[in-house]
């Protein structure tokens, strides 16, 4: 993992807060959304990280909160859904934004009936949002693109996000920062270095408000982006995630040795 000629800085030592994207960091991207899954040994890594922080681990992704709930299964940590316009934070509790009810079923109702139009492409609704996908119909790229724009042109309280092989309609003032945000604020996550990882346009908010925050971006794959750091792909991110581990309780099994030594040096 590497900046330029930088080696990646040792994260040991020192109180982080980890925030994941989903697909195409802990999980490879597949055709289609639901063809996805998270390794049992990296949700087992991520368990065992989680703990070894108190808790201050989130996952944060385009998927809804029930679908990463599932995903994570039977890992269960704070989430940031939607690109942020829901949320469960560490206490159980649900932050929500959502459109109106005609607003959806007109959505819902329009795009449906464009995208028939065009094989191969998928649209995926989300409740509060909705993501066009043309992966396997990229000859339709352009189509999808100008029928979101023209629904952000028609609904103001929409704003468009573009992905990978994906453009998404979502609420106005939704996106990975404010989640970030929002999850720095409250415990086990303030006070604490945090570390965001993701590889999509999607975490470019977020590489920018942990940066801010004098924290440790991280891009997965190619590309320009505003993360100081990179990984090649989701194998890097799976290694990184054990020696991750591993150095987390190698910290935990160094502070109580020394709390232990320390504890005796006062008995004598």
């Amino acid at each position: 993992m590497t900046r330029e000629s930088d080696v990646f800085p040792s994260i040991g030592g020192g109180l982080y807060a980890f925030f994941f994207d989903v697909d195409g960091t802990l999980a490879a991207i597949k055709p289609r959304p639901d063809e996805v899954s998270i390794p049992a040994a990296v949700r087992h890594n991520l368990q065992a990280i989680s703990t070894l922080s108190h808790g201050a681990l989130a996952l944060i992704s385009g998927r809804p909160i029930a679908q990463l709930d599932a995903l994570a299964a039977p890992l269960q940590v704070p989430l940031a859904g939607v690109h942020g316009a829901e949320r469960r934070d560490a206490r159980g509790e649900l932050h929500c934004l959502t459109l109106p009810a005609q607003v959806v079923a007109a959505l819902d109702a329009m795009l449906n009936s464009s995208m028939a139009n065009w094989p191969g492409t998928q649209l995926e609704t989300k409740g509060m949002a909705f993501a066009l996908h043309y992966r396997q119909a990229m000859q339709y790229e352009s189509q999808v693109l100008q029928l979101a724009e023209s629904m952000v042109e028609r609904f103001p309280m929409l704003a468009l996000q573009p992905g990978k092989c994906v453009v998404e309609l979502k609420p106005q003032g939704t996106d990975k920062s404010a989640a970030i945000r929002a999850f720095m604020q409250e415990a086990p996550f303030a006070g604490r270095i945090p570390v965001f990882i993701g590889d999509d346009l999607t975490d470019e908010a977020g590489f920018l408000v942990v940066n801010a925050m004098q924290g440790l971006s991280v891009k997965v794959g190619e590309g320009s982006s505003h993360a100081r750091y990179r990984l090649k792909g989701v194998d890097e991110v799976y290694a990184w995630l054990e020696q991750m581990k591993l150095q987390l309780d190698q910290d935990k099994t160094t502070s109580v040795r020394s709390k232990g030594y320390e504890s005796l040096s006062g008995r004598i």
